[in-house]
């Protein structure tokens, strides 16, 4: 049986990936606190990510970190989680022979944004094209929807109020900036690894949308 990596399986994007994983890979899944009931074909590791310790071989993973500057409580704390941790799971992937990486960056990433987000995620990106995978898929998704609370995370207010008020406008939104769900972002995201084009892809939020309709 081959095995897939997961970092991130607790959050919003990661939860949606975990719970339509049907194989018929074993996924295993990185997080920082425990899963109790994982699904079929799942294992759980409880992990530092400031310290990734060696990973079960694999040759693809997704990767599915990230917080806000809110949620952090600082900027070095942010870019500890968006930064630092996704380029740790990223080498400790590559040590343990994966070749196809996708990660959830986010729309507007730039590494030359005055925007501290868009500017750490676009350090991230510029960060993982250099590791040299033989594959790299990068989503950008536009504002996140998904039930927080369920997960135990704290209510993002500002998601509540772009999401509701967007709702009836929804047709008059251009595709690319409209609020996506984590379900339809897992699952474009594992479309766009299966695939398997070599090289980089970025998927924009519009292309993603697509790819992660039912």
């Amino acid at each position: 049986m081959t095995t897939t990596l997961l970092a991130g399986a607790t959050g919003l994007v990661g939860t949606a990936f975990s719970a339509g994983w049907v194989g018929p890979d074993e996924l295993h899944l990185l997080v920082r606190r425990d899963i109790p009931s994982p699904g079929p074909l799942q294992r759980v590791h409880v992990v530092d990510f400031a310290a990734v310790p060696a990973l079960p071989p694999a040759v693809e993973a997704y990767c599915c970190l990230g917080t806000t500057l809110k949620q952090a409580g600082s900027e070095a704390a942010f870019r500890a989680v968006d930064f630092d941790a996704v380029l740790a799971f990223a080498t400790a992937a590559s040590l343990a022979g994966v070749k196809r990486f996708a990660v959830v960056s986010a729309l507007g990433a730039n590494r030359r944004s005055a925007n501290l987000y868009s500017r750490v995620k676009g350090e991230m990106e510029v960060a993982l094209i250099g590791m040299g995978f033989d594959c790299l898929v990068v989503v950008r998704p536009s504002l996140l929807t998904g039930n927080r609370a369920a997960l135990g995370q704290p209510t993002r207010h500002g998601e509540q109020w772009a999401t509701a008020f967007s709702a009836p406008f929804a047709a008059l939104i251009p595709r690319a900036y409209r609020p996506i769900a984590a379900t339809v972002v897992a699952r474009g995201m594992q479309r766009a690894m299966a695939d398997q084009q070599p090289g980089l892809r970025i998927v924009e939020s519009g292309e993603l949308q697509k790819l992660g309709a039912t």
